[in-house]
């Protein structure tokens, strides 16, 4: 019995964008999704409950962090993630292969998605100044796995494809990813074909881990991770492999540029089967979202909505708004202006203004509900508007107020 079920309900004409419903063992999925992320078990700053009614479906934690904080064997006595973490819905989590990664040969290079800099709150590669030695920077590949050290207290840890599988079983998300090696932007080709090699035997290890588990493998999808960097001849290469190996849906890593992210995804996507779902790793930008979905991707998850919040940066249809500007100060019109989240109460942009320059925890908590909101929008729109045949229209429209100006 299959973990999950896919089906594609609508498809554009134009593009490679399609809508559809991804069903697990704790509920469905529209496709396209965004995800929020819950790196360890929360969503900082808010409650589960302030998301439920926000058309949010499933949400996405962090192995590796759940592995230092609190260890996955806590998780698992709770009941597993959902359970841990008082949601009632899907759930995923990654390999915990990024943030391995970012300590070791992406230390000091700040690896990222889309080469921005990271930060702690991103559990990246930022280390405390008392772990700055030569040990806390070290992250050891080799043919079984990577040598590590947290982030947190700089003890020793080891991660191999196997225990990455293992670890994931424990948390008991519904969706989970093979452990990949998910190299800097800066790495030159050479480096990406080894890295990329070696991508594809832990991939086996991974399937082989996961499928000997026949009672877990029936309630956890996995799903495989392309990589391959910029270069074509290689995500080409890596989704032939990937894409042979009997993996539930699919992960697209790997940084990328924003001017060529829609390459490297189209290259992958038209060889990926069509009938199985996938995941665009750690993208969140709405002119990214929409490069996905028209190169055929269903999901995609990043911190960015609630770590913008945290900062006091609200999504708006006029584009980002950052409220400590003196501008907002005496702004008294309402944050919700198209009632994504707030029917019953009428915050102003003066109040959250207010609330960030005060230290107010509120703010982090009403502004990271807005931003959710906005995304969880934003894909409801993109669902509707493929399955109208008009995404172009859309796209076009909201790109052009969204990016008209920087507030």
């Amino acid at each position: 019995m299959s973990a999950i079920n896919f089906s594609i309900t609508h498809k554009s004409a134009d593009t490679m964008a399609r809508t559809g419903i991804l069903e697990t063992k704790h509920g469905a999925i529209r496709t396209p999704h965004f995800v929020p992320v819950g790196t360890k078990a929360t969503l900082k700053s808010v409650q589960t409950k302030d998301i439920e009614d926000l058309s949010i479906d499933v949400v996405l934690a962090n192995t590796y962090h759940l592995f230092l904080q609190p260890g996955e064997k806590i998780v698992k006595k709770a009941g597993g993630l959902g359970e841990f973490m008082n949601w009632s819905g899907p759930t995923m989590t990654d390999s915990g292969g990024y943030q391995v990664f970012s300590l070791g040969t992406g230390f000091g290079k700040n690896i990222s998605k889309v080469a921005i800099t990271p930060t702690e709150e991103d559990g990246l590669d930022v280390f405390k100044e008392e772990h700055h030695t030569e040990h806390a920077k070290l992250a050891r590949i080799d043919e079984e796995g990577v040598t590590f050290t947290s982030h947190i207290d700089g003890s020793l840890h080891r991660f191999t494809p196997e225990r990455s599988i293992e670890i994931q079983h424990a948390i008991g998300a519904d969706i989970i990813f093979a452990f990949d090696e998910c190299t800097s932007p800066t790495a030159d080709v050479e480096y990406q074909k080894e890295a990329l090699d070696r991508t594809h035997r832990w991939a086996k290890r991974c399937l082989q881990t996961h499928m000997n588990n026949t009672e877990i493998s029936s309630k956890q999808a996995l799903f495989g991770v392309v990589q391959g960097g910029r270069f074509e001849e290689l995500r080409k290469e890596s989704a032939t492999v990937i894409a042979n190996m009997a993996f539930d849906g699919f992960g697209i890593g790997g940084s990328f540029a924003k001017e060529d992210m829609a390459g490297p995804v189209r290259w992958v996507n038209e060889i990926l089967p069509e009938e199985k779902p996938r995941h665009l790793l750690g993208i969140g930008e709405p002119a990214d979202i929409f490069v996905g979905v028209e190169n055929g991707c269903d999901l995609f998850d990043c911190v960015m909505p609630t770590r913008l919040a945290r900062h006091g940066t609200i999504y708006t249809l006029d584009g980002p708004a950052h409220l400590k500007n003196k501008k907002y100060k005496e702004d008294f019109s309402p944050v919700d202006a198209e009632k994504l989240w707030d029917t019953e109460q009428k915050y102003s942009h003066a109040y959250f203004s207010h609330l960030f320059r005060a230290d107010e925890m509120l703010g982090a908590t009403l502004a990271s509900i807005h931003n959710i909101a906005f995304m969880a929008a934003l894909m409801e729109n993109i669902r509707k508007h493929i399955k109208k045949g008009s995404l172009f229209e859309y796209k076009k429209d909201f790109i052009k107020r969204y990016y008209k100006k920087n507030v």
